[in-house]
């Protein structure tokens, strides 16, 4: 009987230390789309996409990429501790006069460590004479 409960204790101590594993790093955006709606041609456009780490691991962004060149993020390069901020600061540079619809994707040490978010808006033609 003292073996079955020294084996029982054993293996709730197991558990219990493998679920008492820290929390990997996680993103929480405030937003993860924003719509720009209509803006001026030849003059950029800028958003910040606010974030918090509610993972117990410091968050690491390793990188972030656009879906063109027309779009340039900045991003807080250093380590964001537990509870901590960042943000990732987007500035699409209007092209052409067609809707946009583009795409930011963020590369990082997170649980999931792809995140993709959205921007859009319209340029309306520019008036000729």
């Amino acid at each position: 009987m003292k073996k079955l409960i020294l084996l029982f204790t054993l293996i709730l101590g197991i558990s219990v230390a493998a679920n008492a594993q820290a929390k990997p790093a996680e993103f929480k955006f405030d937003k993860e789309t924003f719509d720009f709606g209509m803006i001026a041609a030849n003059k950029p456009a800028v958003v910040d996409f606010k974030f918090t780490n509610t993972g117990d691991e410091p968050l690491i962004i390793s990188k972030v990429e656009t879906s063109c060149g027309c779009t340039v993020p900045e991003y807080t390069q250093t380590p964001v501790k537990k509870g901590g901020s960042g943000i990732i600061k987007v500035t699409y540079n209007p092209t052409s006069t067609l809707p946009f619809n583009k795409s930011i994707t963020i590369l990082s040490n997170a649980k999931t460590t792809t995140k993709v978010l959205y921007i859009k808006g319209n340029v309306p033609p520019t008036a000729t004479k």
